[in-house]
């Protein structure tokens, strides 16, 4: 697949300048185009201002800023675009004007430029007719902020051709989207149950149900959220909430029709009135109506193959923001209770009719089931996708499960011939769930966390040792257990986004799926050491430079990159190597006698001060006993089979999950700093 080189966006408002700005941001060359001087300059102030606020909160430096704006050029000549790779219209929602515009620009974009529309209302196959290019049109519906919002609907129309498909999940994942691959029908996925939800706020106001405190307060329990409909149609602009309702009112009916109390408001040009208490009697009832509506609609949308559960309930928690999606809401509350407040709905509103997927599935008594790792093959090459983006691909019993199902698929598939492993998002595996260990840890359960450990190894060593070429592409973050994923393959490929690192003794624990053995044997005990005492993040390019990644590429190269892998035959990963001269200083830090000093809160000796001061300080903050023990096993695996090393591994986990500081470190991640008492 050729680079990306230029993006080209129209309109240079809120959304076209975030587009823009989030863009440039990842590298990206972005051209921002509107009609008017003002127009674009008014624009490019927005991003300016934007970046500035980052530059306060520490989110970007200076130099960040001022390396995003150089890739932004700010334009009211439209044949600037001419060359672009894909060019975004971004301008408001008016159809005609939007027809208009993608004529002009068929008319005046190379054969190679694709075209897409970030519509949210109209269908994008209408748009797509005024071009001569139909196969290279595709919807790119995002999200506000777009610079900040991770999601983006991806919405092919029948004619979109594979490869425009494939290039828009490109250009995504190049400037850290979440995509989901949507069906071109009104209201796409997420907004299809956002309106109506919007909508039923104003209705149950209007029927005199509730006043706007009391549905506000219900809307925010029944989906922990931070704000209720009303403030949300404040902020967004109730026009915005008339607007989508009456289109999708007008495509499939009363049941979506805007409500009259809706339209009112927006006439007066006034905000909603969020002052009051909330009547507590009155909460329960509104919360199922909300439920009926909204977990209703999710699951019309599914039932017409608008989206998957998986992707609905993405959008929900990555575009909204919600705790939980729609269907995960369903299991929690309980499929009986689904089924009841959607029947409710039903009988309200003759045109809404009860989704067959949730009268089979109170059929069947059971919740939902999710899939969370995906197979494709594709030209002898298959692919699993970790596509648990919202959780950052985190591995859990289910996850694990899933991959071990999904490798013996592709494992027993004789046109396979070779395998890779990618995560989905922003990350490649962010390490293990741990709300499994901590849960595990309080029941009393270790054992399970145990068992659950063996799997994992057991999936590590098949896919390690495997006929089929098994390659790890790291094109994201990757933590704990998913570095140890990677390491467990024969290959890696990595791009500049990658990286690699153990946080574990950070959170009371060691690395237990094989990263201290796999990282000792490529660079040596004392790298795996210092990697792991430390927690430091392995780079891409220092991981290629040890060894460790096979190929260091750019995104566009990948799937030649695999390729050429295929045809050489598998590497040997374990073979000797020389330790380039920068990361000396990190195997002298970790020396025999510098570890001694080490666990002892000593600084190590033979090192530059400021590395000394920098690692003592460092592994200061780390379990005492966690540190102690990842000693002992790497020392203890030196010289075994990857088989007895693995058992080494495994004998100490029930010892490391027993500890205080286990519970302390797994239980206050992201919310302060443990205070590890070695015990």
């Amino acid at each position: 697949m050729s680079q990306i080189n230029k993006i080209g966006i129209v309109g240079a408002g809120n959304m076209g300048s975030g587009i823009a700005q989030k863009m440039a941001q990842e590298g990206l060359n972005v051209v921002s185009v509107d009609i008017k001087d003002e127009y674009v300059q008014r624009g490019l102030n927005v991003i300016k201002k934007t970046l500035a606020e980052g530059v306060e909160r520490k989110l970007f430096t200076p130099q960040q800023v001022d390396e995003t704006l150089a890739r932004i050029r700010g334009t009211t000549d439209f044949a600037e675009v001419a060359d672009a790779d894909l060019v975004i219209e971004a301008v408001f929602e008016d159809k005609q004007v939007k027809s208009d515009l993608f004529k002009k620009l068929d008319g005046l974009c190379s054969k190679k430029t694709i075209l897409a529309t970030n519509t949210s209302s109209f269908y994008v196959h209408e748009f797509a007719a005024q071009t001569s290019r139909p196969d290279r049109f595709i919807g790119l519906h995002y999200f506000y902020h777009p610079a900040k919002n991770r999601l983006l609907e991806v919405i092919p129309h029948d004619q979109t051709s594979a490869e425009t498909l494939e290039k828009a999940l490109l250009v995504a994942r190049l400037h850290g989207k979440t995509p989901i691959v949507v069906k071109d029908a009104p209201g796409f996925a997420v907004n299809r149950f956002f309106v109506p939800f919007l909508n039923e706020a104003a209705r149950m106001l209007e029927e005199g149900v509730a006043d706007i405190p009391t549905i506000e307060e219900a809307a925010k329990r029944a989906f922990k959220i931070g704000m209720g409909p009303f403030e949300l149609m404040n902020v967004t602009g109730i026009p915005i909430a008339v607007h989508a309702s009456t289109t999708l009112g007008n495509e499939l009916g009363p049941f979506y029709a805007t409500a009259g109390i809706l339209k009112a408001q927006m006439e007066k040009n006034e905000d909603w009135d969020l002052s009051g208490t909330a009547d507590e009697n009155k909460i329960s009832a509104i919360t199922d109506r909300f439920y009926g509506v909204c977990l209703g609609v999710a699951a019309s949308l599914v039932d017409e193959g608008v989206a998957s559960i998986e992707d609905t309930d993405r959008g929900a928690k990555i575009g909204l923001r919600w705790i939980m999606g729609p269907f995960e809401i369903m299991n929690k509350i309980g499929i009986d209770r689904t089924h009841a407040a959607v029947q409710a709905v039903a009988r309200k509103y003759e045109d809404f009719k009860m989704p067959q997927i949730l009268a089979r599935q109170k059929e069947l008594g059971t919740p939902f089931e999710f899939r969370f790792v995906d197979l494709d093959v594709k030209d002898g090459i298959a692919f699993i996708t970790l596509n648990r983006p919202e959780a950052m691909n985190a591995l859990n019993e289910t996850v694990v499960s899933q991959l071990d199902q999904r490798f013996g698929e592709a494992e027993n598939n004789p046109e396979v011939k070779a395998v890779v492993f990618q995560g989905a998002g922003k990350a490649f595996v962010a390490g293990a769930d741990i709300r499994y260990f901590v849960q595990k840890i309080k029941a009393d359960k270790i054992d399970d966390i145990i068992a659950f450990t063996r799997k994992g190894h057991e999936l590590f060593l098949r896919i390690e040792n495997s006929p089929k070429l098994t390659i790890a592409l790291l094109d994201g973050l990757s933590l704990g257990g998913g570095s140890e994923l990677a390491l467990a393959c024969q290959a890696i490929i990595a791009t500049p986004a990658g990286s690699m690192g153990f946080p574990e003794t950070g959170i009371g624990i060691y690395p237990g799926l094989g990263g201290m053995l796999r990282t000792a044997r490529i660079a040596g005990p004392e790298l795996a050491k210092y990697y792991v005492f430390t927690g430091a993040p392995i780079s891409a390019a220092d991981a290629h430079a040890l060894g460790i990644v096979t190929r260091l590429v750019m995104p566009a190269e990948v799937d030649s990159v695999i390729k050429e892998l295929v045809a050489e035959g598998k590497p040997d990963k374990y073979r000797q190597r020389q330790i380039p001269e920068k990361f000396k200083p990190y195997v002298q830090a970790c020396s025999a006698e510098n570890v001694t000093r080490l666990l002892s809160g000593k600084p190590p000796k033979g090192v530059a001060e400021d590395l000394a001061a920098k690692t003592v300080k460092t592994i200061g903050f780390k379990a005492p006993l966690a540190l102690k023990i990842s000693n002992e096993i790497i020392d203890a695996q030196i010289g075994k089979s990857m088989q007895e090393a693995v058992e080494i591994e495994l004998g100490r986990l029930n010892e490391i999950f027993s500890t205080a500081d286990a519970l302390e470190g797994l239980s206050t991640v992201g919310r302060k700093r443990p205070e590890f008492k070695g015990a």
